[in-house]
């Protein structure tokens, strides 16, 4: 089993698309937990505000097979196939940990947007503070004390459960 950390982002039908995403990774995970989901205004373009959160699974997927399972999984909830860097998202998944892996091949591991962005490390923070990135050796804690800016994030109350 590997533990793996996908963020997970919608500006379109966000609610909708945010617990789909989860239903549907529970479908590969054995575990599966949440973060809070944040609302946060879109990065490189104007348009309406994101929800984001990062969940937290495993999953004995190989890496290939677990980012294609996510692709699959957001063209079967609208995305467009050749969707523009920044754009409007129905929804959109991103491996941000894919346990001890380090790749600078597609997809990058860990995802750089743990560096750069309060709505990926603040919710890494709540599910797992002490774990150590990979290649980089830091804890999310240390990470989160200096990418700061988390008054970009409001907190939305949505209830994530599987669905029977």
């Amino acid at each position: 089993m590997t533990t793996v950390y996908v963020g997970v982002g919608s500006n379109i039908e966000r609610e909708k698309h945010i617990k789909a995403a989860f239903n549907a990774l529970a479908s590969v995970a054995t575990r599966l937990r949440a973060s809070t989901v944040y609302e946060c205004d879109p990065v490189g373009f104007d348009s309406h505000p994101f929800y984001n959160l990062v969940l937290e699974l495993e999953t004995d997927l190989s890496l290939p097979a677990f980012s294609h399972f996510l692709r699959r999984t957001e063209i079967k909830w609208g995305r467009e196939e050749q969707a523009q860097k920044y754009q409007d998202r129905t929804l959109d998944l991103d491996i941000v940990l894919f346990g001890e892996l380090v790749s600078d091949a597609h997809p990058q591991l860990p995802r750089s947007d743990i560096f750069k962005f309060p709505f990926v490390i603040q919710p890494l923070y709540e599910l797992c503070p002490e774990r150590i990135v990979p290649g980089d050796g830091r804890t999310i804690k240390q990470i989160w004390q200096q990418v700061g800016r988390y008054d970009t994030l409001s907190p939305v109350d949505i209830s994530l459960t599987t669905e029977k």
